[in-house]
């Protein structure tokens, strides 16, 4: 991502009229790489992000709420007994290294003020979050890196903290435009981005491509192709961007794709994708982040936590798959059975022309037109009679394995909807309590086995509640359990249901009060559905709706699983802003 040394410059910047001065009222660590610091001054109180993540690595101010594991984890309480009262006294940035270092001043064990660095390093899988002491000398580090893991520079407990092998890159805050020109123009014959990347310090791949796109009018070219016009606008544009990162100018502005996802950020305007994508302006730097990375990020820790029921839900798909593809294929081998009836009525019909120790029967087919002559097997060690038995003996036997097999085939095709209907609602789940009231759900169906929750109390999880422009209340099931609930116990006759067709999703309820519900609720209502079911990145989704009178739950039929026959269809494509904007709860 763009998360370069310029955009961090302008994220301390920010930081700086925030936090300086604040001290550590509480420190969270929320996984094993993201760690919170609240932050409290006179104006308030505020959240500090950290993370350390390989593909989301960054600091920032946070406006978002985050489950705290029941017991912190080691590093969280060090963290603590440092960390907790001490102020905030400055922040440092050398050059525009990827590195921040956040200054407190704390007391140590005697009581004396001594300084303490918390060393953010923002370099991809290699990201690292380093408390240092007044020494130099590392006291832990969220990563802790040994000799096996690397020779060049190990960060352990006690050793000296060293910075990262420096790059032979120009300073794009203290060279001038000429100088780093003149650098690009003497590399290698690569395309402009790229040269730029490789010559500068400070600017990510999307910044490169940006200035690379001014300067060629829209291409990113070699820089053999640079003619004097190109390089005139390459200099103007270089220095307009360090103009803007040395004076903190630049406008944090977030790439949003089709779908209305982002897909990048940046400290200045992008243009460099014309109409393909669209760019959104933020208030600040730590805003922008936090959008850009809230809904990616718990994605990712619930995938995470929940990677035990993903991988069970994975297999037992599997096992119910090879089953019935089992099943199927001996329902195939039981289609031979009305011959096994043929058979043996012809061998009954033609006991007196048959012999014991014949090894074939060739017998007239009175059962088909003209009558040809068929070739009956026999076993040399049986009667006629006997033969006859054993064939209407196969007949049996496969008309009642077709019947049980057909049953069992229904069987395991229904639970293998449910199954995947859990594991789409697995994939969606946002909260711990999402997470243990499917859990719960799965013991109490007996596919995983059951924790000991002795003494504890499960939290109540209520639907998600949304209010429609008209007014009217939409609930949407978080699980099987739930969709059951609202759909055949809370939900009344005129309320109306709503599910997607064919595809594994949430049941949404418009509750109508007895009234008539308008056609904009109804597509509201519709839409929700489809954002909250698998079909969540797709268009024209169809979702069948229809009042909760006609709706019924077969006997003996998994969670969420019911029958309707009476219904219409809407086609509608899934929208995360309308779901973000009608949400109550």
């Amino acid at each position: 991502m763009a998360l370069d040394g310029s955009f961090l410059r302008q994220i301390k910047h920010e930081l700086e009229e925030r936090i300086l001065d604040a001290r550590v009222d509480k420190v969270h660590q929320v996984s094993r790489e993201e760690l919170i610091l609240i932050l409290r001054q006179r104006g308030g109180s505020c959240k500090l992000y950290i993370s350390a993540g390989a593909d989301s690595p960054r600091i920032h101010l946070t406006q978002m709420s985050f489950e705290n594991p029941k017991t912190p984890p080691m590093f969280c309480m060090l963290m603590r007994k440092y960390l907790t009262g001490a102020k905030v006294i400055r922040l440092e940035q050398i050059g525009l290294d990827r590195i921040l270092n956040i200054v407190f001043e704390a007391r140590n064990e005697m009581g004396d003020l001594v300084e303490l660095k918390g060393v953010m390093e923002i370099m991809g899988r290699h990201s690292n979050f380093i408390l240092v002491d007044s020494e130099g000398r590392v006291i832990d580090a969220m990563k802790r890196v040994d000799d096996t893991m690397s020779s060049v520079r190990p960060v352990l407990p006690g050793m000296r903290y060293t910075l990262p092998p420096e790059q032979d890159k120009l300073l794009l805050t203290e060279v001038t435009p000429d100088a780093m020109t003149e650098r690009i123009l003497h590399g290698k014959d690569v395309p402009l981005s790229k040269a730029i990347l490789n010559a500068v310090q400070g600017v990510s791949p999307i910044v490169c491509r940006e200035i690379s796109n001014y300067v060629f009018l829209g291409d990113d070219k070699l820089v053999s192709e640079l003619n004097e016009n190109a390089q005139d606008r390459l200099r103007f544009f270089l220095g307009r961007i360090q103009t803007m990162v040395r004076d903190h100018q630049g406008i944090p502005t977030a790439v949003i794709d089709s779908k209305g996802k982002p897909t990048d950020f940046s400290f200045l305007e992008i243009h460099q994708y014309g109409t393909s994508m669209l760019t959104r302006p933020h208030e600040s730097y730590s805003e922008l982040l936090d959008s850009f990375y809230t809904q990616r990020d718990n994605v990712q820790r619930m995938k995470h936590r929940s990677s035990d029921l993903l991988k069970m839900l994975a297999n037992t798909s599997d096992r119910i798959a090879r089953k019935i593809n089992l099943q199927k294929k001996e329902l195939i081998d039981c289609a031979q059975r009305e011959t096994w009836r043929m058979y043996g009525d012809l061998l009954n019909a033609n006991l007196y022309s048959i012999q014991k120790g014949d090894r074939e029967a060739v017998l007239q087919n009175f059962y088909e037109e003209g009558m040809p002559m068929v070739h009956i097997p026999l076993d040399i060690r049986k009667t006629p009679a006997q033969n006859a038995q054993k064939y209407y003996a196969e007949y049996r036997k496969a008309d009642t394995a077709e019947k049980k097999l057909r049953e069992l085939i229904q069987q395991g095709e229904e639970e293998y909807q449910y199954i995947d209907s859990v594991f789409d609602i697995l994939t969606r789940a946002s909260t711990l309590d999402e997470l243990a009231a499917i859990r719960s759900e799965l013991e109490q169906q007996g596919y995983v086995r059951a924790q000991n929750r002795k003494g504890m109390k499960m939290q109540k999880l209520n639907p998600k509640k949304y209010r429609s422009d008209d007014g009217f209340t939409i609930l949407v099931g978080r699980n099987n359990i739930q969709n059951d609930q609202l759909t055949l116990k809370d939900s009344r006759g005129r309320d109306v249901w709503f599910h997607t067709k064919n595809i594994p999703g949430s049941h949404t309820i418009v509750v109508s009060d007895g009234q008539d519900v308008p056609d904009s609720t109804l597509t509201q209502a519709a839409i929700l559905a489809a954002t909250n079911s698998r079909a969540v990145d797709s268009a024209q989704v169809p979702v069948d709706y229809t009042q909760i009178k006609n709706i019924k739950k077969p006997r003996g039929a998994k969670p969420g699983m019911v029958i309707y026959t009476v219904y219409q269809t809407a086609y509608v494509t899934p929208d995360l802003e309308l779901e973000k904007r009608l949400r109550v709860e």
